[in-house]
């Protein structure tokens, strides 16, 4: 084998990856690409497409956890083959799972439908709530904002003297967030 090379990923920004870090260090990893505030089942992945680029025959790639790498079944068995395809190994050091052998291979396999098992059942448990909501007349995701006329007009006021929406925020009672919707209702309302 010629180089353990690490891949870790965070989804937010606010998220670190020293867990994996130090994992990957304690598992031999020599090198470690990390993509941070990047989702797993977004298709590109700066730093993960990097390390496919540097991989060599004989190369090992490792995981923290399967999940790290890919979050769909499919999508992670297609990255897994392609690696064996192109000499290279895999291992996910919190799963101990290595294709090194017909064994790892196996796991790797079942371990991967059960999470997609799982994934699918969340979703399918999601829609379920979302339907007995609507039932109930309720409405699934963010509840509508109410516009209040008179603070709309008033940040529009404090904004033409020259505040700055977390200025008006606090002088209205309202966060930045709901000081920008009310500037750009008053744009639209003034068109």
């Amino acid at each position: 084998m010629l180089g353990s090379i690490g891949y870790a990923r965070v989804s937010t920004l606010e998220q670190n990856a020293d867990l994996q870090h130090a994992a990957l260090t304690a598992a031999g990893c020599n090198r470690i690409f990390t993509d941070h505030g990047v989702s797993g089942t977004t298709a590109s992945r700066p730093e993960l497409d990097k390390l496919l680029d540097h991989l060599r025959k004989g190369d090992e790639v490792v995981v923290w956890k399967l999940d790290r790498l890919g979050r769909n079944t499919r999508s992670l068995l297609a990255l897994i083959d392609d690696l064996e395809h192109r000499g290279v190994h895999f291992r996910s050091v919190t799963e101990g799972i290595s294709t090194t052998g017909p064994m790892g291979r196996a796991m790797l396999t079942v371990m991967s439908a059960f999470a997609q098992l799982d994934r699918d059942q969340l979703a399918e448990r999601t829609r379920a709530g979302m339907a007995v909501a609507a039932e109930h007349g309720r409405k699934a995701g963010r509840r509508e904002v109410t516009t209040d006329h008179d603070n709309v007009k008033y940040a529009w006021e404090l904004k033409a003297q020259g505040l700055a929406p977390a200025d008006i925020g606090k002088i209205i009672g309202a966060s930045r967030a709901t000081v920008y919707r009310y500037l750009s209702i008053g744009a639209v309302e003034a068109v």
